[in-house]
């Protein structure tokens, strides 16, 4: 199958053709007109007619057929413009020149637009029928050999397209090497987002679980650890890739709230729909950053406060515990790192940790719309 290129450049040769008979069919048909003898001026106008109003159609069809029918057909036009020589006597008036030049750009431009095969016979049939035409006619021997000459300038013109769509198919090869490298990056881009992104919910979900059973902080006998356990197995079976197109925000904070264990106080709009790839990770992130209060603050309250609107998001969870040095953390630890740093960034927001020993923590999570 063709690549772009190529398709590009069949286009511009067909056009290029068109161009370049037009071009030169008014120049060419003057100097026959210039140079007949009076007597021979009616024939000679008649056929120089016939050129120009046939090359502006072929130019026309030519430019709205694949097909190879115009080639025919001019072929046999010029067939009969080259035979208008035995009417007109131009070999003995050495007025057929003219003939010649519209057969020597015939057959080179046929080189841009058909196959080999029909490219090659085009060009013997009209130089062929001119050059057996001006023979008959007593041309001498330095005017077939002129004649001879077309040949080899139509060849020249194949070879010299043959080298420019041998590049344009190198340049198609390199397009589809090109666009299946940017497929290939595409898909393990995915597949590593994909990788990072269920980490962090094990993290999130339940490895935070176990780690607060296995320290002591869920209190014996809890009804709170059933169910945080299902909510745990929910979220890691659906991968939240049975949501909408927009989701609620609130409702996504309010639920990650009322698991999370903690005395919260919770300042949010009604509602806030969203794009659910943005407010999953917010979502997401701010349970991370709940899981942290809990496990590390030493303490057992925190607030959560959501402004912003469709276009821009401002979401802080806050805790007055023990605070923590973040250049301290260990490039080992995955929560702050993946689950929140890494989530919002993914969708091109950002993530903002103030804390310090003894000071509490705040984290800020920020997000635009990059459309806005």
């Amino acid at each position: 199958m063709a690549g772009q290129a190529e398709l590009l450049l069949r286009r511009f040769g067909r056009r290029y053709a068109v161009v370049v008979r037009l071009a030169t069919v008014l120049p060419i048909c003057a100097i026959a007109l210039l140079r007949v003898k009076p007597e021979q001026l009616p024939a000679t106008a008649l056929t120089v007619g016939v050129a120009i109003v046939w090359t502006c159609g072929y130019g026309w069809w030519l430019q709205r057929t694949e097909s190879g029918l115009p080639v025919v057909v001019d072929v046999v036009v010029l067939l009969g413009v080259s035979g208008s020589i035995f009417v007109t006597d131009a070999v003995q008036h050495t007025n057929y020149g003219w003939i010649r030049l519209l057969v020597t750009f015939a057959c080179v431009t046929y080189q841009w637009h058909t196959s080999l095969p029909a490219g090659v016979v085009a060009a013997l049939v009209v130089d062929g029928g001119l050059l057996v035409v001006t023979r008959v006619e007593g041309a001498d021997r330095d005017l077939v050999v002129s004649q001879v000459w077309i040949l080899v300038a139509a060849g020249l013109s194949r070879v010299a397209w043959l080298l420019v769509r041998r590049a344009a198919e190198r340049a198609d090869r390199a397009a589809a090497e090109a666009a299946r490298a940017r497929r290939d990056s595409s898909v393990a881009a995915a597949l590593r987002a994909e990788e990072r992104e269920f980490a962090a919910s094990l993290h999130d979900t339940a490895a935070a679980t176990l780690l607060m059973v296995g320290s002591g902080q869920v209190p014996a006998g809890s009804t709170w650890l059933a169910a945080q356990a299902r909510r745990d197995l929910e979220r890691l079976r659906s991968g939240r890739t049975d949501l909408p197109r927009h989701v609620d925000l609130v409702r996504l904070l309010r639920t990650e709230v009322e698991a999370v264990h903690l005395d919260v106080e919770f300042d949010a709009p009604t509602r806030l729909p969203l794009p659910s790839d943005v407010a999953t990770v917010f979502a997401d992130a701010s349970r991370e950053a709940l899981n942290n209060v809990r496990r590390h603050a030493g303490t057992t309250r925190a607030t959560v406060r959501l402004d912003g609107d469709e276009r821009r998001l401002r979401l802080e969870i806050a805790d007055a515990g023990r605070g923590f040095a973040p250049d301290e953390v260990p490039a080992t630890r995955r929560g702050l790192r993946e689950s929140v740093h890494g989530r919002l960034g993914r969708i091109g927001g950002t993530a903002t940790v103030l804390s310090g020993a003894g000071a509490g923590t705040v984290v800020r999570l920020e997000w635009r719309d990059r459309d806005e």
